[in-house]
């Protein structure tokens, strides 16, 4: 059985590329198809992949900031002509358009945002207008090729309940869930990183509009006598950086002996975000770490009320506040909270992903 896997781009570090790491995990001999490979901005587990990046690849601009690619990945992804029997499409906009003579299985992280929810991916501010315009322009016929290669495909996956629903409306395809595996594995080396101690509040997250960093930082200026750790970058770095009181801590991209050290010596987890799946609750629940986290989306998956977390209803600094209280005041236990990500194992993703693929092969 040849299994051949493609992914949108691989050049950062997020929860979409470590479950490309899982599939590869599954499939160990498959062929990674991606538009863009940038090794040094990616997890280094793909180095030891077969990743063959698309002719795009060979503009190292692009390379370096995707999204100047937008017009390009349409077309770039139609060309491909894969040879396989099954191919495994890991997508949030444009891998599932890759074509074969064999089965097509799409795990979706979630239709396209920026077709989709524009406004909540984009945001408001000052940088928006140019892609807002790219997609006043674009957008009907991107959306019209999404819906078709979606609706070639021979199998639909969604990571979580919320992008079910999100995959009825856009293609009106029902699609099985299967949840990603928790990727930051327990136990391993830790590395303490400079200038934070013990007992902070961690966020964990891509710096853009709709993850609503900016009302975590903001519920933190109220709470002086707490300190925030904020892992992650993008395009909001810059504007929360410039905003944020001298409790919040930027520390960008890190390691994971940094990331397990940090869930394991912060007080819980905080998230805002417009989340299709719930993941940094479930990494923080597997070091004995609860969360404060927004009713919404993937989080109402993963976080158990009164178990493993605590939700607030809106993105809005004042309500957090009151979360991170109730977070401080009641007792978890950390046995249930590790029992409650266990259920969220590779090994259960790559058994049921082989399974799918060899029905499909079958």
């Amino acid at each position: 059985m040849d299994v051949a896997l493609v992914h949108d781009y691989l050049t950062q570090r997020g929860g979409a590329e470590r479950v490309v790491l899982a599939m590869i995990t599954a499939f160990p001999a498959a062929p990674v198809y991606t538009s863009l490979y940038e090794p040094r901005t990616t997890y280094p587990g793909f180095r030891s992949a077969d990743v063959r990046p698309l002719r795009i690849n060979r503009m190292s601009l692009l390379r370096h900031n995707h999204r100047l690619a937008f017009p390009l990945l349409a077309p770039a992804f139609s060309s491909l002509q894969i040879e396989a029997d099954v191919v495994v499409c890991s997508t949030s906009g444009w891998a599932h358009g890759a074509r074969t003579d064999g089965k097509t299985v799409v795990y979706c992280h979630a239709p396209a945002r920026w077709l989709y929810q524009p406004d909540r991916y984009l945001g408001n501010g000052d940088g928006s207008w140019l892609p807002r315009a790219a997609l006043a322009t674009l957008g009907p016929s991107l959306r019209s090729w999404d819906r078709r290669a979606a609706r070639r495909a021979n199998r639909y996956l969604a990571n979580s309940s919320a992008v079910r629903d999100q995959i009825r409306t856009a293609y009106g395809i029902d699609a099985e869930i299967v949840p990603p595996p928790l990727p930051l594995a327990s136990s391993g080396p830790e590395r303490k990183p400079d200038g934070l101690e013990p007992g902070f509040f961690l966020c964990v997250s891509r710096l853009l509009p709709y993850k609503n960093v900016d009302a975590v930082v903001g519920a933190f200026e109220a709470l002086p006598e707490e300190r925030l750790a904020v892992v992650g970058i993008g395009p909001e770095a810059d504007r929360l950086r410039a905003s944020a009181p001298r409790n919040v801590h930027f520390l960008g991209a890190v390691a994971d002996d940094e990331l397990r050290w940090l869930y394991d010596n912060a007080s819980g987890v905080v998230a805002a975000s417009f989340e299709d799946y719930g993941l940094t609750p479930l990494e923080g629940a597997a070091l004995g770490r609860p969360a404060a986290v927004l009713r919404w989306g993937g989080f109402l998956d993963t976080v158990v009320e009164g178990v493993t977390g605590v939700f607030f209803e809106r993105p809005d600094p004042a309500e957090i506040r009151a979360a991170i209280d109730r977070l401080r005041h009641e007792d978890w236990s950390a046995e249930a909270l590790r029992a409650h990500a266990s259920q969220f194992s590779e090994r259960r993703f790559v058994e049921r992903l082989q399974e799918i693929v060899a029905d499909e092969a079958g």
